[in-house]
């Protein structure tokens, strides 16, 4: 029997037109049931509007063996991703599962929108890239040379401030016309010797619950419902069972194959078909299958955030996101917080439900580095529930925002950190988050009634409850400190006991023998006593609180 390939998973993504799925043509010896446009409105349209995969593979040498766990071939998976600014959800989901990306540029039109989301999806994703130059068939021959190395130039200025700064470029003509009724195409042997070349081994483990992202799913008369798709975590053989988790069905595994190729089992990593049986596929498009109880529904979830440089606009709590988490894009609300203490402690940088945290109205521009460590968090609460991974990735989007205003609509990105999927969590978990809001009031120093004794107006509204802030320490801005007694009449007035008493000065202009009229009182001269009260309240504190 053939030994298994190591697979290995190459995204093709670019801007539309860029010539990706004749380069997934191309280079693959063998197409999968969704490849190369068979969607009959891509071929209508001329463009990919969805996820292709194919594979091609390549024998190893003995002294590559070893590099890759002892297998004899690695087998490249190529995901054909769409390039239109509306399928930006499908192209992020596509994304999550590759282990290197081809970014294809075409060479008249260079560095387009979504070759810029593209390569900042890719830069959020992966870690691995590799540059194609297509489409050098379009320039005459003599000028072929300068354009790449001018085209060439321009990435390697435009990679330099990415994690992509060092990746190779190359150029290919994916279709260079027709010989002998085939479609021709050059610079594939070099594209394929660079790939491997730049091919390295994944963490790949068969232990833990498996998980399977779907991206297809169709019946086949006679045989049952077979899920396309990649293992994402743990193994898989003929006779598990599986969970649906979004409908809470469980299935069993009736068969499997890997590229048309029958096997008996599947581990992280791997490119297959699964089939099951009794299952409608009309009730799955995409999403996941895994273990049973491996995975939930989640309403809200805790996360780390990075903001995206590109994304010129404001990241505020007032705003709704598109929140893309494997194939799921949902709306969610984000309310953002980040570590409240400046000190470089790797325990500070990383989520503790004992740490106390800073609620910010916006993200700052500072947090917008791929590889910083997490000290920024936020809250999301979905519109609806969606099925996400532990530890997931996901971005955040404006894609409501024009589609040909060439700006950059992806906002920011981070990992799942808790997930809830109790729908109370507002009362039974999030009240654990230590998200403060820090509060300042000012009034004035209407008058003192001794040296010890000062009442203060316009610190409190006539209809705030006074008894929430009982106790509670004041500075005056003529230094002395003191607490809160009370309120004095009802006009939110209070009566406040200081610790050390008035300056002469300070007491001789505010006490009860000083005879002053209403308008002197009234009036905030720089001689005024200010009153300021300092206090926090946890935001998610369903009391309301407030502390010092």
């Amino acid at each position: 029997m053939e030994s298994r390939p190591f697979n290995f998973n190459v995204g093709v993504l670019g801007h539309v037109d860029s010539g990706k799925t004749s380069l997934s043509k191309a280079l693959s010896s063998v197409a999968s049931t969704a490849c190369f446009d068979k969607n009959p409105q891509s071929k209508e349209r001329g463009i990919t509007l969805d996820l292709g995969f194919s594979s091609f593979s390549i024998q190893l040498d003995d002294d590559s063996k070893e590099k890759f766990g002892g297998h004899d071939r690695v087998q490249y998976t190529l995901v054909d991703c769409p390039g239109h600014a509306s399928l930006i959800r499908t192209i992020i989901g596509g994304a999550q599962i590759i282990d290197m990306m081809l970014l294809v540029v075409d060479v008249v039109k260079g560095m387009q929108t979504q070759t810029a989301e593209c390569l900042v999806i890719g830069e959020i994703l992966c870690h691995k890239m590799i540059v194609v130059i297509n489409k050098m068939d379009l320039l005459p021959s003599e000028k072929r040379s300068a354009s790449f190395e001018k085209m060439k130039k321009r990435m390697l200025k435009t990679l330099e401030t990415t994690r992509f700064k060092d990746s190779p470029v190359i150029a290919v003509s994916a279709c260079t016309g027709s010989k002998d009724n085939e479609m021709t195409s050059e610079g594939m042997n070099d594209l394929i010797s660079l790939l491997v070349q730049h091919t390295y081994l994944p963490l790949r483990s068969p232990l833990g619950n498996f998980i399977f992202s779907v991206d297809h799913c169709f019946a086949i008369r006679g045989q049952g419902t077979v899920l396309t798709g990649t293992v994402l975590a743990g193994k898989a053989t003929v006779g598990d069972a599986l969970e649906f988790p979004t409908m809470k069905v469980n299935k069993k595994i009736k068969s499997i194959q890997m590229f048309k190729k029958p096997v008996d089992f599947i581990q992280q990593g791997d490119r297959a078909g699964v089939c099951v049986t009794q299952f409608d596929p009309k009730l799955l498009e995409r999403g996941f299958v895994c273990t049973p109880g491996s995975l939930s529904t989640t309403v809200a979830a805790l996360v780390s955030i990075h903001k995206i440089s590109h994304f010129k606009g404001n990241i505020s709590n007032k705003s709704k996101y598109h929140i893309t988490v494997g194939h799921d894009t949902v709306m969610g609300h984000a309310s953002f917080f980040r570590c409240s203490q400046e000190k470089d402690s790797p325990e500070l940088k990383r989520f503790n439900f004992s740490q106390e945290y800073e609620f910010q109205e916006e993200v700052s521009a500072s947090c917008d580095t791929v590889e910083q460590t997490m000290d920024n968090f936020a809250l999301l609460q979905f519109d609806r529930p969606v099925v996400c991974l532990p530890s997931a990735i996901f971005i955040g989007s404006k894609l409501d925002s024009d589609v040909d205003a060439n700006v950059c609509r992806l906002a920011f990105h981070g990992n799942i950190l808790e997930s809830f999927a109790d729908a109370d969590y507002l009362t039974t978990v999030l009240p654990k988050v230590k998200v403060v809001k820090v509060k300042r009031r000012e009034g004035l120093m209407e008058r003192a009634t001794d040296k010890y004794t000062v009442i203060a107006k316009n610190l409190f509204k006539k209809e705030t409850d006074i008894t929430l802030f009982t106790g509670m320490q004041v500075e005056l801005s003529s230094g002395q400190k003191g607490t809160i007694q009370g309120s004095f009449g009802k006009s939110g007035k209070v009566k406040i006991q200081l610790s050390e008493g008035l300056s002469e000065e300070v007491y001789e202009m505010y006490c009860n023998s000083k005879k002053k009229s209403k308008e002197d009182i009234a009036v905030d001269t720089p001689a005024s006593v200010k009153v300021i009260l300092n206090f926090k309240r946890y935001v998610y504190d369903p009391l309301k609180v407030m502390k010092q």
